[in-house]
């Protein structure tokens, strides 16, 4: 995709998305200072749905949903964090060996 339409893309959505917060903001249906992780997950899709396997798309997708429980339901991240590093070292372990096997193939 030319650089030209993935701005634009990602301005759209992102501008959408506002326009939609901030009209659930005023009708009293969801905090607008709540909804900073929802930026942060439609960020994350455009840029996957651009490049599927980017990394970042999918951190920034990850971070964005970590958030939006943790501001939504309150999830104390402090008590999962033990288990947070392992997870994401057996997640990008996996990822390194599937691109290293569809390298092979």
């Amino acid at each position: 995709m030319a650089k030209t339409k993935q701005t634009v893309l990602i301005g759209g959505m992102i501008l959408i998305t506002l326009g939609v917060l901030i009209y659930l903001s005023k009708a009293d249906i969801y905090s607008f200072g709540k909804t900073w992780p929802i930026l942060l997950i439609v960020v994350g899709v455009c840029t996957l749905i651009q490049k599927f396997r980017d990394a970042g798309g999918w951190f920034i997708t990850i971070v964005g949903v970590i958030f939006l429980v943790h501001e939504t339901y309150g999830l104390q991240l402090y008590k999962y964090s033990q288990y947070i590093l392992p997870g994401i070292l057996i997640l990008l372990g996996i990822f390194i060996l599937l691109k290293r096997r569809s390298r092979d193939n």
